[in-house]
């Protein structure tokens, strides 16, 4: 497991590996399929849902007017597509 307090892909590579005894390049070519298959489902409109874990899907964030902290110009901010991660029941528990 890494030094700091950051689990990188390349960990849970490791931990698949040590746990599956599967190779890591089969390890990390499930890693990088479950997470191509979420941003595809996300891309696509869908709410991807795991026990236990949570549920991935995509918030519009209306247009808006901002303001730059350094000058106090307002800028427009345009709407947006942007990704949000809301915790199951079982995980906001499991880390209290």
């Amino acid at each position: 497991m890494a030094k700091s307090n950051i689990v990188k892909g390349k960990d849970l590579v490791q931990k698949m590996v040590d746990k599956f005894g599967m190779t890591k390049k089969e390890a990390t070519e499930m890693l990088s399929w479950l997470t191509e298959e979420i941003v595809h489902d996300l891309k696509n409109g869908f709410q991807v849902k795991i026990a236990g874990l949570g549920t991935f899907k995509v918030r519009e964030r209306k247009a808006r007017v901002a303001l730059n902290p350094k000058t106090g110009e307002k800028i427009n901010l345009p709407a947006k597509r942007v990704p949000r991660f809301t915790p199951a029941k079982d995980l906001k528990e499991a880390v209290k």
